[in-house]
């Protein structure tokens, strides 16, 4: 059994106790959300209505993926396939990109219909839905800036590897980088049935 190195503990309760802040300020949306969801139930599902499904779904399944091959990189660094480990953490922060594409494209075209904030198009609608999209476009774009730090810190990663500074015996950075990643997908997975598949 290899022995873990002496600042291994430290590292990954560091680690925990960040992510722990991180899931009191997006809980904080999302109580922030439930309050207003339920009460205006009716102008949330109507605004709903404008955003793309299918994108979201998308990004989705893109998500998902690339937890399954942050997961795939770390088990190959820790059996030394450092050839494996690249192409996972390479696949990992290519699905993070495509997530940034089609978020790229699905606001785009929200702001070709005149839909953000501030708008003169949302200032006709109800209150309410100007709520729901005050909130779309700040829990998605703060989501965004997640999976864009987190697509940067696994490429740090992958640098960090080529230099030796990463290794199979020392691997925690590589392992916390994914609990971050698995983090911004759990986050996702919530972001996408409470904005894309209001009933």
């Amino acid at each position: 059994m290899t022995e873990m190195p002496k600042d291994y503990a430290a590292a990954k309760m560091g680690m925990w106790l960040f992510l722990f802040t991180e899931v009191l300020l997006f809980g904080g949306l999302f109580l922030l959300y439930a309050a207003y969801r339920h009460r205006y139930p009716v102008d949330f599902h109507n605004a709903h209505l404008s955003l793309d499904l299918v994108l979201g779904a998308a990004n989705t399944v893109v998500l998902i993926t690339s937890s399954l091959t942050v997961a795939l990189a770390i088990s190959a660094l820790q059996r030394g396939r450092m050839r494996h480990c690249y192409l996972f953490l390479g696949g990992t922060v290519g699905l993070a990109l495509l997530f940034l594409v089609n978020k790229y494209f699905e606001w785009s075209a929200k702001l070709h219909h005149g839909i953000y904030p501030g708008s003169e198009h949302l200032a006709h609608l109800p209150k309410a839905e100007n709520l729901f999209f005050g909130l779309y476009f700040s829990m998605t774009g703060l989501h965004g800036v997640h999976v864009l730090v987190g697509a940067v810190v696994l490429s740090w990663v992958m640098f960090l590897i080529r230099r030796g500074r990463v290794t199979q015996a020392e691997y925690v950075t590589l392992e916390n980088a994914g609990l971050y990643w698995h983090l911004v997908d759990l986050v996702w997975i919530y972001l996408f049935p409470l904005f894309y598949l209001i009933s």
